[in-house]
């Protein structure tokens, strides 16, 4: 029987018999998809400090998607177009999700920049720096977050960026 399910990180609705292992929107692990009768919209008024910190978050969901999508453009192999297309997409997510937050409009995201590299490595290499930097600044906003809310969403996306690093990780063995 077809359930529906929600994920309290991106809001996003899935439709399945069973809970995935994460949402397939935004990455978030599967303790944030919940029965769509229980979903809350994030009805969250950020201090100024958190708006700030939400602000930094976009441009770096931002950056990431519009580096993720000219990745995906360099190469004609499906599995890694696949990969870094999907990456564009949640990090996107991530970005619209956080729009919600902001109750504000989300900005376009460039997918014909040349922001990246026609090597596969180096590209991977900058991906994990990103996610790098991405994950050190989402602690300090989990920290710094003065709402419980906020502080979840914000270990959420430590949690699905590391999990982003692990994925390049496995990339780069595969290169050696």
């Amino acid at each position: 029987m077809l359930k529906v399910f929600r994920c309290w990180i991106c809001g996003e609705t899935y439709l399945g018999e069973e809970t995935p292992s994460d949402c397939p929107y935004c990455g978030a692990d599967r303790e944030f998809l919940k029965p769509g009768s229980e979903y809350e919209h994030p009805d969250i008024d950020p201090s100024e400090g958190s708006k700030r910190n939400l602000e930094k978050a976009l441009q770096l969901e931002v950056d990431n998607a519009t580096f993720y999508f000219c990745a995906a453009s360099r190469y004609d192999d499906p599995k890694v177009q696949g990969m870094f297309k999907r990456l564009g997409k949640i990090e996107a997510e991530h970005a619209e999700a956080i729009c919600t937050i902001l109750d504000r409009e989300e900005p376009d995201i460039n997918k014909d920049s040349d922001m990246c590299s026609y090597d596969l490595r180096d590209n991977i290499e900058s991906a994990h720096g990103r996610e790098n930097r991405a994950i050190e600044h989402y602690r300090k906003f989990a920290n710094e977050a003065e709402e419980p809310r906020l502080k979840e969403f914000f270990e959420a996306l430590v949690e699905i960026e590391g999990d982003h690093l692990e994925l390049h990780s496995k990339e780069l063995k595969g290169l050696d």
